[in-house]
């Protein structure tokens, strides 16, 4: 067996996980952006977008 210590999963670098910050920050605000366009539109169209007849 070897003595040396295995480093356990993926060690990233500061390039790689900066880069993840970056693209976890861009898709929060897309996600933001996506909910306050749902919730607009739901305003626009009032309350009475769920009556509907039968």
């Amino acid at each position: 067996m070897d003595d040396k210590q295995q480093p356990d999963g993926i060690i990233l670098t500061e390039a790689q996980k900066r880069s993840r910050r970056h693209r976890s920050i861009a898709i929060a605000l897309a996600l933001g952006v996506l909910v306050v366009l749902f919730f607009a539109v739901t305003m626009v169209k009032g309350p009475a977008v769920l009556v509907r007849p039968m």
